[in-house]
This record gives C-alpha cells, sequence and structure tokens, in this order.
C-alpha cells in the first residue's frame, strides 16, 4: 500500500520567534516571526514540495492558527508550494497560558509543577480541543497542511500517538494519516526536524527517506 499526500495531513510548527530564542512561553501572545523563522517556513515549504514530488500528488490548502506567527509561516509554504491559503481555523489557537504568558519556560515549570498555571487552559482541555481538531480535518479536508503551535501540537498528536511526543521544533513536519478509512489516525514523524539551523537544501538529501516513509514495509 501506498500512503500518499490524500489520506493524510501535515503538521507543522511555526518558524521561530526572538520569543522561542529565549525560551520564554508565548501561549495566545502575538509574537512575530524573526528572520530564522522565515527560513524555516521556507525550508518546510521545500521539504513538504519533495514529499509531493515523490509521491506524485500534491498538497490541496494550508490552514493555520489565527495567531500572526503561524498565519506567517503558512503564507509563506503557501506561497512556495503554490497550495490555497492560508485559510484561518480558531480551533487551531495555541494553550492559553495564562499568567505564564511571557515568563522564561524554567522560572514558569519552578513556579507551577505539571503547569497547572492559573487563567490558563487546562492541559486537559487543550488536548480534547486540537485532537478533535486534527481529526477533523484528516478526515474532511486530507492533503492539508496544519500550520500551528508546539504545545497544542504535541498534545494534539499525542492523543493518536503509541508513544509520547517529543518537543516540537520550529518547522518541525509531522504526519498524520489513515492507512484505511476505518483506521485510526497514525502519527509518523518527518526525518528532517527543523531547528534554529535548519537549511531548505537539507529537504533535497532527505526527499529519499520521506519516499521510503509513505511506502509499505
Amino acid at each position: 500500500m501506498t500512503h500518499s499526500i490524500p489520506n493524510a495531513i501535515a503538521v507543522v510548527r511555526h518558524g521561530e520567534t526572538d520569543w522561542n530564542l529565549a525560551r520564554r512561553i508565548q501561549g495566545r501572545t502575538e509574537v512575530p516571526l524573526n528572520s530564522t523563522g522565515r527560513e524555516q517556513a521556507a525550508a518546510t515549504a521545500a521539504l513538504l514540495a519533495e514529499m509531493a514530488g515523490a509521491t506524485g500528488a500534491h498538497w490541496r490548502r494550508v490552514v493555520s492558527s489565527p495567531l500572526g506567527r503561524a498565519i506567517e509561516t503558512a503564507r509563506i509554504i503557501a506561497d512556495g508550494l503554490g497550495a490555497s491559503g492560508p485559510h484561518v481555523d480558531p480551533e487551531l489557537w495555541e494553550r492559553d497560558f495564562g499568567q505564564a504568558e511571557g515568563l522564561l519556560v524554567d522560572d514558569v515549570h519552578e513556579r507551577w509543577p505539571g503547569l497547572d498555571i492559573p487563567g490558563a487552559e487546562t492541559i486537559e482541555a487543550m488536548t480534547a480541543r486540537t485532537s478533535a481538531a486534527f481529526a477533523r480535518i484528516l478526515d474532511t479536508a486530507p492533503g492539508t497542511i496544519v500550520v500551528a503551535h508546539g504545545a497544542m501540537i504535541r498534545a494534539g498528536l499525542g492523543s493518536f500517538s503509541e508513544a509520547p511526543i517529543a518537543r516540537v521544533e520550529n518547522g518541525a513536519v509531522w504526519l498524520l494519516r489513515r492507512d484505511a478509512p476505518s483506521g485510526a489516525p497514525r502519527v509518523d514523524r518527518l526525518p528532517a526536524q527543523a531547528s534554529p539551523r535548519f537549511r531548505a537544501q537539507e529537504a533535497t538529501s532527505n526527499a529519499r527517506t520521506v519516499q521510503k516513509s509513505f511506502s509499505a514495509s
């Protein structure tokens, strides 16, 4: 069996911001992409284009969180692929981190172990919201690229994964797919993961690996 783009969605974390670089909690605070973040978005577009070429299919559209850093990432990806979008989906918000927004990650973990933060969306509510959004998009619009945020991607995809989802890097791409219409969604991580030094040319060198990941063993 070939796992083509029509039975999968790509879930992408937005590119880097200065707060990501400083390790500050962003949540729903508007923080724009920095230059590295824009380069990561372009590199992700190149990687997704290589996947499309490997499968002989096309990405149909790009949807985004309502936050500006995700919309800009989605626009760069859509322009790079010639895909429709970005279309904003209100269910793709990052977690509202309440009083933690703007604080350093280490300080937040020290102050609120378990991330039970005053005024924040609960982890349970975030997981239910995001997993439902991912499943809805997979079922109604396969072939979509979803651009969203680290915490909610980890929570939403984690509900479909047999193993815990590791920290989602800026620009990283995960696949959520069904092998059969009635099958349970499955989660795969693409081999090229974004980092502050992720480069577009890596997409080409990983195309063969991506193609193998779309074929049954």
